[in-house]
């Protein structure tokens, strides 16, 4: 039986600072560098970035890193495994092997690809092999399809690794799959050792984030030491599957069963996590503290994956733009509602005229204000539409002209006039994994690797509903309470899941978990959260990890790159619904 093999990550998206690889390759021992570079946004910044650059698919920066790194790989062994490819991974590994010349190495160089089905996607669409991801969504207009990449597992990297690649560079592979792939390697697993296969899916899914296993992001952020500089984590994954998390020493923050359920709760539903490889029951997870800065993740069940892999789509959905006008002291809403009126008056269109239109007062004002800051709210304006003019200068400028003609203390908290700007829609689909095989190209040889697998016996997940909780969870009133934030009691990580949001909540006690399992319906949520009362929200208990997860639908609108929220990628959900005051047990507190 091998010994365990530990994965760094050093980037966990496209913008992560860049001394990361430096960092875990000088920082302590470790077998494989990896990194996650990819996001379904991602993609989209890509595609924009090779249209006006030839050639510039791919994450540069991951070429920068390695730079840094590549002689001291080469020199200790290391491998390293990314997904920093993007919609060009030939490309990537071009640049690589010039970087290779230039510092007089010779690493061999990999990469797989066979994810971008945008030379197929008519072919795949017309006949039918290219489905909506869930029941009752939509493809939108194929001809508009700017991305289209299906979800790889880690079977092309392992492959490579196989046939001697020193660094493996990959297209749209899942984010686990650059952790899944070393480890199935290194310990010989075959497809369909379920159980392993998902161990490492788990590990991988809680480095793939850097930081966020090690305070960042992290609820309890108080309680975290050097979290003005947090080490990146790394998984030392034993051949069962299990691993330990943990991070260098002597870098800021910490590994401990607060952060690691954090991240596991990040981006997911339902209790099993479908992959390309296999299917990761979360409700099967058991954590444990094993020494400082060292979490042991055991026990999880691997089942068979589904027989289709999702697909990110990213289509040109239009153009966008965005006004705000600050409202301050006295008689806001009639102050938003004379702002609004004048702006209409003056623009040379009727909201009408406008695809979508999204206008809020968001009330940040305070009573008996002591800053002008405290005093100020604002009024925002976001229009789309497929004509560029129309929401361009024309529409702009009529927020301009109104500014003496307008209420009092009127400014603009969105600069002067400015251009319309482009907007992609995310399309989630799903295609049979056996029409998209994985193509290896290692040493001038280009391997097939199939991504089917046998998946008899995979089931679908769940209904979304819940199991009865446990004894005592019930709020029967019978308790002495306080009115504290949830916050008091509750820790939460919440993010985008295409047009939807996940928020994962989770308690640090089994009687704090009783006491939220009865209380935190998914009713209750929409009460706390009114701009989600309208919405669908599904609720996941998982009593293992202290836990419940709530997707919250279509809250994004048509994704990430569309959505016309502050924060349209839903990261700040959780703290906003950690932030609201309810009745507590007091021995909770």
């Amino acid at each position: 039986m091998a010994e365990p093999i530990r994965i760094a990550n050093c980037s966990g998206f496209f913008g992560d600072r860049l001394s990361g690889a430096r960092e875990m390759v000088e920082g302590g021992p470790i077998d494989v560098l990896t990194g996650d570079w990819l996001a379904e946004l991602t993609m989209l910044i890509l595609s924009r970035i090779r249209a006006k650059q030839p050639g510039g698919g791919f994450a540069s920066t991951f070429v920068t890193q390695m730079e840094q790194v590549m002689g001291t790989c080469v020199d200790r062994g290391i491998k390293v495994v990314s997904n920093a490819g993007g919609l060009d991974p030939a490309g990537c590994a071009d640049a690589l092997d010039d970087v290779a010349g230039r510092l007089g190495l010779s690493p061999v160089i990999a990469y797989v690809d066979g994810d971008d089905l945008m030379p197929r996607l008519d072919e795949l669409a017309s006949s039918g092999s290219l489905e909506p991801f869930v029941d009752g969504g939509d493809l939108g207009e194929i001809g508009r399809s700017l991305t289209a990449n299906a979800y790889l597992g880690c079977w092309g990297i392992v492959e490579a690794l196989q046939r001697g690649a020193d660094i493996v560079v990959t297209g749209r592979v899942t984010d686990a799959a650059v952790t899944c792939g070393p480890a199935a390697w290194h310990h010989g697993w075959a497809r369909h050792d379920w159980d392993a296969l998902a161990g490492a899916v788990v590990a991988g899914h809680v480095i793939e984030c850097s930081a966020q296993a090690t305070g960042g992001n992290y609820s309890f952020f108080t309680e975290v030491d050097g979290i003005e500089r947090l080490g990146f984590p790394w998984a030392e994954v034993a051949a069962d599957g299990s691993a330990v998390i943990g991070k260098h020493d002597d870098t800021g923050g910490e590994v401990s069963i607060g952060t690691v359920t954090s991240q596991l709760l990040y981006e997911i539903g339902g209790p099993r996590y479908l992959g390309p490889d296999v299917t990761a029951r979360f409700d099967t997870i058991r954590l444990e503290q094993v020494g400082v800065d060292r979490v042991q993740i055991s026990g999880t069940v691997g089942e068979p994956p589904p027989p289709t892999l999702k697909v990110a789509m990213n289509e040109l959905g239009g153009h966008r733009n965005t006004i705000a006008v600050a409202l301050t002291g006295l008689d806001i809403e009639a102050k938003a509602a004379a702002a609004q009126a004048a702006f209409w008056r003056a623009c040379p269109y009727e909201p009408a005229d406008f695809a979508a239109i999204s206008s809020r007062v968001i009330r940040t004002d305070r009573d008996d204000p002591d800053s002008n800051e405290a005093a100020t709210a604002q009024w925002r304006l976001t229009v789309k539409d497929p004509d560029e003019r129309k929401v361009g200068r024309a529409f702009s400028n009529a927020m301009i002209e109104t500014a003496l003609a307008s209420i009092p203390g009127f400014y603009g908290l969105s600069g002067g006039p400015s251009a319309a700007s482009p907007f992609g829609v995310y399309r989630p689909a799903r295609v049979a994994a056996e029409l998209v095989p994985q193509y290896v190209h290692v040493g001038g040889v280009t391997v097939q690797v199939e991504s089917a697998v046998d998946g008899s016996g995979y089931r679908e997940d769940e209904r979304p509903g819940d199991p009865p909780p446990a004894a005592g969870a019930a709020d029967t009133g019978e308790t002495e309470t306080v009115s504290r934030p949830l916050g008091a009691v509750i820790g939460a990580r919440s993010g985008d899941k295409g047009g939807d949001a996940n928020l994962g909540v989770f308690a640090r006690s089994a009687e704090a978990y009783e006491w939220m399992a009865g209380f935190l319906t998914a009713e209750r949520l929409q009460s706390l959260l009114p701009e989600t009362a309208e919405l669908a929200v599904d609720r996941h208990l998982l009593p293992n990890l202290w836990s419940i997860n709530f997707v919250v639908h279509d809250l994004l609108e048509e994704g990430v790159a569309a959505s016309t929220r502050i924060d349209g990628q839903a990261k700040s959900l959780g703290e906003w619904l950690r932030a609201r005051v309810v009745e507590v047990p007091a021995a909770l507190l």
